[in-house]
């Protein structure tokens, strides 16, 4: 896609797994981008379906097609793409969603105004449910030169900034890392905390990408889940410790996600612990007097009925 040059600007990762029925569509979005100086690599992570026959019938993109031979996990489906890729910048599309044909153009325009400045530069998203219902996420806009985008992922109050809205300098990955693959949840979380300490992020206040629910958009793993949450508040424990508030917050956070999930038990230890590092963290007390109460399981039932994805759908909007 890139004409005569030898190099592109932007290398594009789609890792995919057991997703043909779907890869089609992402794959043509980025068919259809305006700019056009980039290379497209897919990662098949150990699919056993037919992903390799829908990548063939892309020939026209000549597509960089790399396959595991056993399923590794999303991190390492990205890192895979990341170590293979050639260009300057990193662009990530899940094979499940799509991109709008400006997405790569606007975004390098602004990488092009601020040439060292900005390590990410991320878009709104529009999520589109099974039923066609669609809702913008409004990404939060920060400019991380104060700390702030850093201090906020601590208090866990950053959400709809995706990787696969954003394109990333490669630089990044050479300054903090590639993504971590003990985590199956907040890798993208994970990951931009630590480009937070050292670059700076531009917002595009346009959806540019569709976020596509599907079955597994919101199936949980509790014991992965809650895996991935103790590696980050092991990474990042000594800035989170700073405030015995924040770290109330990630205790709870554990706790509640088990109560919600029918672990009871396994949260008792999480809410303990959220309640000695902050006596006034009101919500891990609740959690804690409904936890041993002999209602209890049916309370979290209701509740987890009740606020079943209201985290997300809090931040959105129709789509006009």
């Amino acid at each position: 896609m890139t004409g005569k040059k030898n190099t592109p600007t932007v290398s594009v990762i789609v890792p995919t797994y057991n997703r043909a029925h779907l890869l089609g569509r992402a794959l043509q979005s980025i068919l259809k981008q305006t700019y056009r100086d980039f290379e497209v690599i897919v990662v098949d992570d150990g699919s056993t379906d037919n992903t390799a026959e829908i990548v063939r019938n892309f020939s026209a993109m000549d597509i960089r097609y790399i396959r595991h031979e056993n399923n590794k996990g999303e991190a390492a489906a990205r890192n895979t793409g990341v170590l293979a890729a050639k260009g300057e910048f990193i662009a990530f599309l899940d094979s499940d969603d799509e991109w709008l044909p400006e997405k790569l153009e606007k975004q390098m325009v602004v990488f092009q105004y601020h040439f060292l400045r900005v390590g990410v530069v991320y878009s709104n998203m529009c999520e589109i449910e099974r039923n066609g219902k669609r809702r913008i996420w409004r990404s939060p806009t920060f400019m991380p030169e104060d700390g702030q985008f850093y201090r906020r992922a601590l208090n866990y109050q950053v959400y709809g900034i995706g990787i696969g809205s954003s394109v990333v300098r490669k630089a990044c990955f050479e300054k903090v890392g590639l993504f971590d693959e003990r985590l199956s949840y907040y890798v993208d979380f994970d990951f931009f905390i630590r480009v937070s300490k050292e670059f700076c992020f531009y917002h595009i206040k346009e959806p540019l990408m569709h976020y596509y629910v599907t079955d597994d958009s919101f199936r949980w793993v509790t014991s992965a889940h809650i895996g991935s949450r103790e590696v980050i508040l092991e990474k990042y424990f000594d800035d989170i410790k700073r405030s015995r508030k924040t770290l109330s917050l990630h205790y709870w956070k554990m706790g509640r996600f088990l109560c919600i999930h029918n672990e009871v038990g396994r949260s008792r230890p999480y809410l303990i612990k959220a309640i000695k590092a902050y006596p006034l963290n009101f919500k891990a007390l609740a959690f804690f007097v409904i936890s041993v109460s002999p209602f209890g399981k049916r309370m979290f039932c209701a509740i987890n009925s009740f606020k079943k994805r209201r985290t997300i759908l809090k931040k959105c909007e129709e789509c006009r």
